[in-house]
């Protein structure tokens, strides 16, 4: 084994990937950063074509980094989508690709360049979310990417223990983010393709997540990047890194008996009272 400077990131051409390729590289790190188009990152990032969901571009892409470089630092799975909406209108389709990106994916990545990661005295760094500890309404689908993503590392920890292989999960609140956008447009098409009486079942709902949502004060991309950076880097890192005001939505909410968080949550996103 031997320590290296490079790092593979999944996801890096926007808000918390961005933001990480950029202080990596300015750390002087190597930077594999896994797109699926040309980004033009310059110099000291070296671009590979990689789409988490599909397992044979990760297999393409970790034998094109095992071409470059011994071994890698860390792999940051990062890459990630939001699928949003009530879950009896989330359509099987969606359903499939929250999984395939956020959770599916990152167990390619992990299978394919552990090999580098071992070689390379590293770390794997998986890039979660509160829904992961607290599932929220309306937020189904990703809430349960993410729990099985939380599960996965949790697994992993224990399974690369033999190797001294760390596991980390960071723990991002809001963020200043394209995904958000994306996420609430391709919300709209599912619901333009769904049942419209199913969909005004929900009209209530809908309307108080969105008013809910504009409430909420999303924290720099670049406080998460510093925070994913310092795990890269720690000889010894922690297990879990809480970032924002994920501090409130996981730490506090995970430690109350259910009743009293599912009314809370309730609350918050303007949920209570509503009637059939």
């Amino acid at each position: 084994m031997s320590d290296s400077r490079a790092v593979l990131i999944t996801g890096s051409t926007g808000g918390i990937g961005a933001a990480t390729v950029g202080l990596l590289r300015r750390r002087g790190f190597t930077v594999y950063a896994g797109v699926r188009g040309r980004a033009g990152f310059g110099e000291g990032v070296r671009e590979v074509m990689l789409d988490v969901a599909d397992p044979e571009s990760v297999a393409a892409a970790a034998k094109q980094v095992a071409g470059e470089t011994g071994g890698l630092r860390a792999v940051i799975n990062n890459a990630g989508v939001i699928v949003q909406g009530p879950i009896e209108l989330v359509p099987a389709d969606e359903w499939r690709r929250q999984f395939e990106v956020n959770t599916l994916g990152p167990a390619s990545v992990v299978r394919e360049f552990l090999p580098l990661v071992r070689a390379g005295a590293g770390r794997i760094i998986n890039v979660s979310a509160p829904t992961g500890r607290v599932a929220m309404p309306l937020l189904g689908a990703l809430s349960a990417s993410k729990a099985g993503l939380e599960a996965l590392s949790n697994a992993l920890r224990l399974e690369l223990a033999a190797w001294n292989i760390p596991v980390v999960v960071i723990e991002p609140g809001s963020t200043d983010s394209a995904i958000f956008t994306k996420a609430r447009a391709a919300a709209q098409e599912a619901l333009e393709r769904t049942d419209g009486d199913r969909v005004a079942l929900y009209g209530a709902h809908l309307a108080a997540y969105e008013k809910a949502s504009a409430r909420f004060k999303p924290g720099p991309a670049e406080k998460v990047a510093e925070v994913i950076v310092h795990a890269v880097e720690a000889p010894r890192p922690k297990r879990r890194y809480t970032v924002g005001d994920a501090r409130t939505l996981a730490a506090i909410l995970t430690r109350l008996p259910v009743g009293l968080r599912e009314r809370v949550l309730s609350n918050a996103l303007g949920l209570k009272g509503i009637k059939a």
